[in-house]
């Protein structure tokens, strides 16, 4: 765990959870697994605020608890799972890309509460979209309903695990944590519920709504308490499927870029066909025959099935092995390389980009000729990339220092004397790898300082833009004469309303590098996680 990880994990605690959560979740991730008396002990925070702070970060699944031997329970911080909060603006377009608002919106809900049942998404989300239609629309439950279905048949939405069912002995005492447990097949299993009802729209205030009384009102949702029907069948977004969908996209446009668009939409198709029953951690996908890639073809793309054959043969005949040949029944039976994905296309640039910038053209040239020749003394370097010895010397240096690229020595005798030993330069891709990685994390870190500090430094006027626009929508509910709205909005200056609009610009400006810099640690992560499991 790297100082800019912790760093960049006790700014996202902070932005999303507050002081008190942030504390307890940083001191978790520097010190690791602590019982409840020493996290009470080491931050000196009052023992009713760490139970409640535990209990915020369990629910988000950012710690996890083990019952140890010797009877106390252990809680330990997931790191990783922390910085995934990151991407939580990435899974929620995903989510309105693939099922439009009320996906959206279901995925976010489960996000901002970490676990919820089913019905409670469910009445949530036709509320908050009831808010957003014309007066005398509603968002019917039915609706949400089969779209949060839909989330569960494609693996983006998961049951949590439970408590299993024991039988109850009176002079048993209970374990001092739960074992929760779930069966793998019930994981995407939606329970048969009746949601009948629609979405409500919040109002202004409690009085009395079509002539009913208030205490009649108040009697009739007093009798709808009873527990619903899901009761105790949590659910929580399945962060791994959002990622396998990443990793799909980027195999998808690795082909287009590579071959044509055609043959991205036989992967697409391909990979389509295979996504829910190939394991997010499967090196392929699972063999499919060409006759069955056929018929899933999208309708209305005319392509036959012999041109079909040679798109597939080309695929597996290419170098890059987008696609493998595992059979000869069915037409053919084709898989889709999934390990070894970040390796393709979306890598190289993402480590040659620096380069450039850093140092040089020159030395982009340098090692790239590294990357293609594996091992090279000085001399080799120096006429291969067609740079004079001082330059080629200092640019070497320049990237040994920076840990771009490794010095290897072969020594001719045992001694290790320089006259009688080789010195090869290389390229440690994966070394590489994680330093850009730490790069980006600590890239982050500073981008979210950058936004705080913004947004601090124009404290005072964002409340006072807030008091303006409160005060302008309560007048225009009233039905305020235009004169007199123009007079509120003239409490702000021109020059002010200039500095508004800059710090929305920059604000912007820093959201859209965090997804992007985002995008590049999702690549590296993968490249990283290939390496490991390459076998």
């Amino acid at each position: 765990m790297t100082q800019a990880e912790i760093k960049l994990c006790s700014l996202l605690l902070q932005e999303h959870f507050g002081e008190i959560v942030e504390k307890i979740g940083t001191y978790l991730i520097r010190t690791g697994p602590q019982p409840l008396r020493m996290i009470v002990s080491d931050t000196g925070l009052v023992l009713d605020q760490v139970k409640k702070a535990l209990c915020v970060l369990i629910q988000h699944n950012l710690v996890t608890y083990q019952l140890q031997k010797r009877g106390f329970v252990e809680y330990e911080a997931q790191c990783k799972r922390v910085l995934r909060i990151l991407r939580y603006p990435r899974y929620i377009y995903t989510a309105k890309t693939l099922y439009n608002d009320t996906g959206e919106l279901i995925v976010e809900e489960l996000l901002l509460n970490g676990k919820m049942t089913m019905s409670a998404v469910v009445r949530k989300v036709a509320d908050r979209l009831t808010e957003t239609m014309e007066d005398g629309k509603t968002m019917d439950y039915a609706d949400v309903s089969n779209t949060f279905v839909r989330l569960a048949d494609t693996h983006f939405v998961q049951r949590c695990p439970l408590v299993p069912e024991t039988p109850e002995s009176p002079n048993a005492l209970p374990p001092p944590a739960p074992t929760l447990v779930i069966n793998e097949k019930d994981m995407y299993v939606v329970p048969r519920l009746n949601l009948v009802g629609k979405g409500k729209r919040r109002r202004s205030c409690d009085e009395e709504e079509e002539g009913e009384p208030k205490a009649k009102k108040q009697k009739q949702d007093g009798e709808s308490s009873e527990p619903p029907p899901d009761d105790g069948i949590y659910w929580q977004v399945n962060i791994d499927r959002f990622h396998q969908h990443f990793r799909d996209q980027g195999i998808v446009s690795a082909v287009a870029n590579r071959m044509d668009q055609t043959s991205s939409e036989i992967v697409r198709t391909m990979l389509r066909m295979s996504e829910v029953t190939t394991s997010s951690s499967a090196p392929y996908t699972q063999p499919l025959s060409s006759n069955e890639i056929f018929r899933s073809l999208p309708a209305g793309y005319n392509i036959v099935k012999q041109v079909l054959d040679q798109y597939l043969t080309l695929l597996a005949d290419d170098p890059l092995e987008f696609v493998g040949k595992s059979g000869d029944s069915g037409g053919g039976m084709y898989t889709v390389s999934i390990l070894y994905f970040p390796t393709l296309s979306p890598f190289r640039p993402l480590i040659y980009f620096p380069l450039p910038l850093r140092f040089g053209s020159r030395c982009a040239r340098i090692f790239r000729l590294l990357l293609r020749k594996k091992h090279l003394e000085q001399k080799q370097v120096e006429d291969f990339a067609m740079i004079p010895a001082k330059e080629a010397k200092d640019m070497l240096y320049k990237m040994l220092s920076e840990n771009f690229v490794s010095l290897q020595e072969i020594p001719k005798t045992p001694d290790h004397a320089p006259s009688r030993t080789f010195y090869l330069y290389t390229v440690n891709v994966p070394s590489s790898a994680r330093m850009l990685l730490h790069r980006c994390y600590k890239s982050v870190a500073n981008l979210m300082e950058r936004r705080q500090y913004e947004t601090k430094e124009n404290k005072r006027l964002l409340e006072k833009s807030q008091r303006v626009e409160a005060i302008l929508a309560s007048m225009q509910a009233t039905g305020a004469e235009e004169a007199q709205l123009q007079e509120i909005e003239e409490m702000i200056t021109a020059p002010e309303r200039q500095q508004l609009e800059n710090l929305k610009r920059n604000v912007n400006k820093i959201d859209a590098s965090e997804n992007q810099v985002d995008e590049t640690i999702f690549v590296l992560e993968s490249f990283i996680e290939s390496t490991v499991k390459k076998p």
